[in-house]
């Protein structure tokens, strides 16, 4: 199923890995379109269990010209130990990272002593590699990347920043089951601002999972605001959302017409 609201596509699928499996096909596709205008491209990853059937899919691709792409992550938690797995360079090193050959990998290092020198590092990178795809999530909060909604701002004047967590998010981690408890979840981080993800040219948001149905309908039907900060995608062209079925459970009026429009 179907269907825009505002500037934003939605897609559901029945469950988590046909949801998956689709938006690797679509990601697949856009970088053989793009790979044909330009000699190389630059993508943003997420790092979060609800992207695990979409970076499966996307790496089993054999079609992919990885060798022409320069990848980047859009968050990383300041003060954990190096090699700790829920770090989230580390996550993607594993499932994609260390998988496939890309052309280059920027890391954001969250073990520094000095945060904005890493700020002005990462968002240098940035600017030279300017992104073409975005692939992304949405947490509990309505967070994209580590903007939770006491820090997110639509019009930010920064690429990188350091943030604060706020308890839903670090919660988050916890059913997500990346860490046991609240207290080992870290309290800062570091974000690609809002204004550094929606520059991509296209946007990839997968989002499964009954935990994130409400931030999913206040995305699609909530004001557009840092309220919800993944309201912007609804002014974003290029941008599609994928959902399961339980990420789409609250969507009741918005299924009732595509069955009726289907008839």
């Amino acid at each position: 199923m179907n269907f825009t609201k505002d500037e934003l596509t939605v897609e559901i699928y029945s469950t988590r890995r046909e949801m998956g499996e689709s938006a690797a096909k679509e990601v697949s596709s856009c970088i053989h379109k793009l790979l044909q205008e330009k000699d190389e491209i630059n993508m943003i990853f997420a790092a979060a269990p609800s992207q695990n059937e979409f970076l499966e899919a996307l790496t089993a691709d054999t079609t992919i010209e990885w060798t022409k792409i320069n990848a980047f992550h859009m968050d990383e938690y300041i003060g954990l130990k190096q090699d700790a797995p829920q770090g989230f360079g580390n996550f993607l090193k594993e499932r994609l990272f260390d998988r496939i050959p890309f052309k280059s990998v920027s890391y954001i290092d969250g073990q520094t002593t000095l945060p904005h020198v890493e700020c002005a590092r990462y968002s240098k990178l940035l600017k030279d590699y300017p992104v073409d795809i975005v692939c992304l999530g949405i947490g509990e909060n309505g967070h994209i990347a580590f903007n939770d909604p006491h820090v997110a701002d639509f019009n930010d004047p920064r690429l990188v920043k350091v943030v604060s967590l706020d308890e839903k998010c670090r919660m988050q981690q916890v059913h997500d089951g990346c860490f046991s408890n609240l207290s080992e979840v870290p309290t800062h981080a570091f974000t690609l601002t809002i204004p550094a993800l929606v520059s991509a040219r296209f946007m990839y948001c997968i989002v499964p999972a009954k935990t994130k149905s409400q931030a999913v309908y206040n995305t699609i039907n909530g004001e557009i605001s840092e309220i919800c900060p993944a309201s912007i995608l609804r002014r974003k062209q290029g941008a599609t959302l994928y959902l399961d079925a339980d990420s789409a459970s609250l969507l009741k009026q918005e299924i009732v017409k595509l069955k009726i429009n289907a008839l």
